[in-house]
């Protein structure tokens, strides 16, 4: 089904491919009749030319990338244009797209959703954007059908920004890189690696591209073959498949934990433009006659069986069959990865979903940008024709990902297909995905075609005793459940037809209803705000030495954004820096927030001109014991703040939340032995937080321990390849080493300046 090489591997005319070794090079001279070098084949890949035509360092080995267009949801926008605002923004540079599908229908907590908005589109007026109102469109839909061109570049602050299969490289980061491209800055990276996926063959009736994609997924993500590196789609394969399911994959491709994803483009994407009446934009990409790639993923699409991805985590994947043939067994298996996720917080299990051997669901979903699609709806209206899912606890509920596309679906009739079976269609929204939309009722089970599937994806509360529990499927299998109730089915048992139905866009509904300055800025317009729309609080520079209090450890093997700062109903508080810190850690460590309050009124007096040790009675015996060893050191020239230690962490979401939370609540670094994603390490720099990296082993310090590094100011100046810590505790210090590794110029100045805004600040 899916087959990695051990090496990299060279592909020639687009579709022979030779294995990375000893003699690959000869056996292409020999084929081609002409001498090439690894180095010159690795620049004829389709996304070395993009980066390419988007670097301005002149060195393609350190990039400095300028995206051609950016896009923002509503749970993101405000935070990042504050800050911009905060550095001197005057006027958007390039095309700036706001959108609204995350808190469209979130509970209000803190921030109105309507006080967003209006926020997002006097900005889009004053500086120069495009603001699409609730229910318009998901972020991804409206990228897609009116954004994309063949060879741009597009960055967005959602995590699952991949445009890929139109021919746009595009990258999901945290805001504060949004910042920096709204200031003329740049996107600094190495070259990254570039991974060929090679697909062969056709997929068979009922497999759908989430199912593709979640078997790559299994495939690559535990053992890192593709992380941050960029996925190349290419071989005869992609041929097969139509832009939709190719989309479909490609959004995917960011719980791979890649960077970035390109697919090679023909006649179908060229399609796709002309049907969105965008013919111009258009590119026809292939790689150069030899192209090498640093990995190979060759993945035979006739073998692809619908698949499902148990909790918590979309590379927990089985075929549906498989599942079905060793139920109890895999159940098991699923509840003691659960006791890691959940830490034993409440009791969880899936056995009791057994009902005469079959395994019963409560609820399906058809969402977003992943399953939202035209083709995806289509397939599922036709699956569950002249059925019925019934009168009991079993739902389905379908969003298009657009209103163009829900437009089409009415005038062809599979909307009402739907609605006649008991389907509940519901406009573009993202809430499915991230924990504030169709939360399922406690202890049930959720079957979506949506992205994630971690634990309070689906609204789960658990220091409440709430817990429900997503799979993720595509919508072919969740209607053929849906055809039978609630009993799990994949797709390849329907024996019916499934359609093709020809798309027709309707640009009428966004000319009619999307604001778009056409990039003229009014700086005469007021910005709207909201009572609850704050400020970033004052941030200080790195110190000359620093005392950090570990306030939380998490040994999981990958802590994600979520259970940094948890999605869901806590985004209310999105728009309020200090409002929405107070969740931070709360699903995981509801200790965190009030042990980092106590660090940093220790650093607040010293601010204050006050001594720390009337905020935090503790540090009297720290610092007198960091003293003896270094007699000068004072408060002058001292920080006191916050820590916490996790494995990995960083997977999923590119919201920056997870690291300014953290930072507002003082904390200056995270210690990890790794980083999950390029992303999450990128928001903790641009925050002025140290991403410290600690080999693996027995940790010299736990939680509660304090951490002591003298000359911390300098290291980051000098570029210290190893820095010193000492563990504070009963009197002594032991040293222990820590490192940072690579950082930019520009990287180690946000750092010592304390956070982007610092850094930008005139």
């Amino acid at each position: 089904m899916i087959s990695l090489y051990e090496k990299g591997a060279y592909l020639i005319d687009g579709k022979d491919l030779i294995p990375d070794s000893g003699d690959a090079l000869n056996e292409i001279k020999a084929r081609t009749g002409k001498e090439i070098t690894k180095e010159e084949a690795s620049e004829n890949t389709i996304a070395y030319g993009i980066l390419k035509e988007h670097n301005t360092s002149g060195n393609m080995q350190k990039l400095k990338i300028k995206f051609d267009k950016l896009t923002s949801h509503d749970i993101t926008f405000v935070g990042i244009i504050q800050t911009a605002r905060a550095s001197g923004l005057e006027k958007f540079p390039v095309p700036y797209v706001l959108t609204n599908c995350h808190n469209s229908l979130c509970a209000v907590g803190g921030t109105i959703n309507e006080d967003d908005h209006m926020f997002g589109l006097t900005c889009a007026k004053k500086y120069g954007g495009v603001y699409v109102p609730p229910h318009q469109a998901v972020i991804h839909q409206f990228a897609r059908e009116m954004l994309s061109g063949g060879g741009r570049m597009i960055l967005g602050s959602d995590s699952h920004t991949r445009y890929g299969a139109l021919g746009t490289m595009a990258m999901g980061e945290g805001g504060p890189e949004l910042v920096k491209q709204l200031l003329n800055q740049t996107y600094d990276i190495n070259m990254p690696g570039v991974v060929g996926v090679y697909l062969k063959g056709s997929p068979v009736k009922g497999v759908g591209p989430q199912d593709v994609a979640l078997a790559l997924i299994k495939a690559v993500f535990a053992n890192g073959y593709v992380k941050n590196k960029v996925m190349e789609f290419v071989g005869p394969g992609v041929g097969a498949l139509s832009a939709d399911f190719r989309i479909g994959i490609d959004v995917m491709t960011t719980e791979t934990t890649c960077l970035s994803s390109i697919w090679r483009t023909d006649d179908k994407i060229k399609d796709f433009y002309e049907i969105h009446k965008r013919p111009a934009d258009y590119k026809e990409l292939n790689p150069g006659r030899v192209a090498y790639y640093d990995g190979m993923i060759e993945v035979d699409l006739d073998k692809i069986r619908p698949m499902i991805a148990m909790p918590f985590h979309p590379s927990n994947g089985y075929t549906i069959d498989e599942l079905n043939a060793n139920l109890m067994d895999i159940l098991d298996d699923v509840e003691k990865k659960a006791e890691v996720s959940l830490e034993g917080a409440v009791p969880f299990t899936l056995k009791d979903k057994v009902r005469n051997g079959a395994l019963y669901v409560e609820q399906g979903i058809i969402a977003g940008c992943a399953g939202g699609g035209f083709e995806n709806i289509c397939a599922a209206a036709d699956i569950l024709k002249d059925r019925y899912i019934g009168s009991d606890a079993f739902t389905l509920s379908v969003y298009p990902a657009s209103m163009p596309v829900y437009m089409e679906l009415v005038r062809n009739g599979c909307a009402a297909t739907l609605i006649e079976t008991g389907t509940v269609i519901k406009t573009a929204f993202c809430g499915p995905c991230f924990g504030a939309g169709d939360t399922p009722a406690n202890n049930a089970f959720s079957i979506r075609h949506s992205t994630r599937n971690f634990p309070n994806r689906e609204g789960s509360k658990l220091q409440n005793g709430q817990i429900s529990s997503v799979a993720l499927m595509d919508a072919r299998s969740i209607a053929a459940t849906a055809a039978n109730r609630g009993r799990l089915t994949p797709a390849t048992e329907f024996d019916g037809t499934i359609n093709e139905y020809r798309y027709f866009f309707d640009s009428k509904i966004y000319e009619n209803r999307v604001f778009d300055s056409h990039g003229q800025a009014d700086p005469s317009v007021e910005i709207q705000f909201g009572p609850n729309i704050k400020d970033w609080p004052k941030m200080t520079a790195l110190p000359d030495d620093l005392v950090l209090k570990v306030v939380s450890e998490i040994h999981d093997p990958v802590t994600t954004t979520d259970e940094l700062i948890p999605s869901g109903e806590t985004s209310s508080y999105r728009s309020n820096p200090l409002g929405l810190a107070e969740f931070a850690l709360s699903r995981k460590d509801p200790m965190y927030v009030g042990r980092a309050k106590e660090v940093r009124a220790a650093e607040e007096a010293v601010v204050n001109g006050q001594d720390p040790v009337s905020a935090l009675p503790e540090l009297k015996d720290i610092m007198e014991t960091v003293r003896k060893d270094y007699p000068n050191v004072s408060y002058e020239t001292i920080g006191f703040g916050s820590t916490i230690f996790a494995v990995k962490p960083g997977d999923g979401s590119a919201r920056e939340q997870a690291a300014s939370c953290q930072k507002v609540l003082g904390g200056w670094a995270n210690i990890a032995n790794e980083y999950a994603t390029k992303r999450y390490r990128s928001n903790l720099i641009n925050w002025g937080m140290l991403p410290f990296i600690i080999d693996e082993g027995e940790l010299p310090f736990k939680n509660l321990d304090y951490i002591f590094i003298k000359d911390i100011r300098k290291a980051v100046e000098n570029k210290d390849a190893e820095i010193t810590a000492y563990l504070v505790k009963d009197g002594s210090m032991k040293p222990f080493k820590l490192t940072l590794g690579e950082l930019t110029d520009e990287e180690r100045q946000i750092i010592l300046k304390g956070c982007l805004i610092n850094y930008n600040r005139v």
